[in-house]
């Protein structure tokens, strides 16, 4: 007899988990960037103290109440991101809570926030890939694909996803046969115009597979990621290595003796920050490596450098420029935005090749 699992992994947890991820980050550096631009305001009066943990918990319910009201992937996707705020609000004053004094400012609670967060993604991601996929669970997977036959028109990208799906379920189970015949029948171009939604969608989609089919696509890429690291890494040797040293020092022939001492005593953030710059390097390196090979790895090279950047050096930065983290992080997150596109439409292009005999 076949042993069913009761939980059923979900094939889009993996993008999820980064929403819920950086919209964790961008909390915890937007309500610190603005208390300290504030003058850190206290929300409640002379007697009372509404810690904004408070409001962090209340919008994780929020996001629950979503996700057990709602079935569409909109509400799961806006769940993460709710949920995401949420967690960062909450665990924004860990501090508080593990010091007998309350202290906000306990400096090891950046340790805590990031440990935290790394840990959440190692979690999903050995759920994601612990085990393989079972026919089962390529088979809901495929009838979620098939909701946008009724909440969308259904486009030949998830009609192509939801047959490959059901190409790994049981054949011979005849809700595999019956969601087979149906795909078949269903018709790709709607018989009124499209909603703003899917002309937005079918707009960006074919103006991507025009410029893919120019080499100087990859080029603009690498170019792009390699310009990016250039200026990342010179930022932070500039404020880890420089800031402080002063001019005098900086133009002195003994400024490598300056730097070697100030090796010595860079704390552990600074350590951090230069560390996970390297990481993120390191990235951007193997997408160049793949770029010829395989553009989908490459691009995911690319995502796992972004990542690392939101994740780790981000908020590194932010504990000695906090404005210059903030307009980083609205960058990486744009950055973000166009490469899970850009991953999108390369794995749809994978799936509708013929596959060899």
């Amino acid at each position: 007899m076949t042993t069913k699992w009761i939980l059923t992994r979900n094939f889009y947890a993996g993008n999820y988990l980064e929403n819920f991820l950086v919209a964790a980050v961008a909390a915890v550096l937007g309500i610190r960037l603005f208390l300290k631009m504030t003058g850190y305001p206290q929300i409640g009066g002379s007697s009372l103290h509404i810690a904004h943990m408070l409001w962090g918990g209340l919008l994780m319910l929020v996001s629950i109440i979503i996700l057990l009201s709602f079935l569409n992937r909109a509400s799961e996707r806006l769940a993460s991101i709710v949920g995401g705020i949420g967690f960062g609000t909450f665990i924004d004053e860990v501090g508080k809570f593990v010091t007998k004094d309350n202290n906000y400012f306990f400096e090891p609670a950046v340790a805590i926030i990031y440990v935290t967060f790394i840990l959440v993604f190692i979690a999903i991601r050995a759920i994601q890939s612990g085990r393989s996929y079972t026919r089962d669970e390529y088979l809901l997977n495929a009838l979620r694909e098939t909701q946008e036959v009724v909440l969308h028109d259904l486009d030949e990208e998830g009609k192509t996803k939801a047959l490959y799906y059901l190409s790994k379920s049981d054949q011979s189970d005849p809700l595999v046969i019956a969601l087979k015949n149906l795909l078949s029948d269903t018709k790709l171009v709607p018989s009124v115009r499209p909603g703003v939604y899917n002309r937005t969608k079918l707009y960006f989609r074919d103006l991507y597979y025009k410029i893919i089919q120019y080499r100087a696509f990859s080029i603009t890429i690498v170019i792009f990621f390699l310009v990016q690291l250039l200026v990342t890494l010179s930022y932070i040797i500039v404020l880890v290595f420089f800031v402080g040293l002063g001019w005098d020092k900086i133009l002195n022939l003994r400024i490598f003796d300056h730097i070697a001492h100030r090796v010595v005593g860079l704390s552990f953030v600074q350590w951090a920050e230069f560390l996970s710059s390297l990481l993120s390097g390191v990235f951007v390196f193997l997408g160049v490596f793949y770029i010829k090979r395989s553009r989908l790895i490459a691009l995911r090279m690319f995502e796992r450098s972004i990542l690392v950047s939101i994740f780790l050096t981000n908020v590194f930065i932010f504990y000695q420029k906090q404005f210059g983290a903030l307009t980083h992080l609205i960058f990486d997150i744009l950055v973000l935005v166009a490469l899970r596109y850009m991953i999108g439409r390369e794995g749809s292009v994978i799936l509708k090749q013929p596959k060899e005999r």
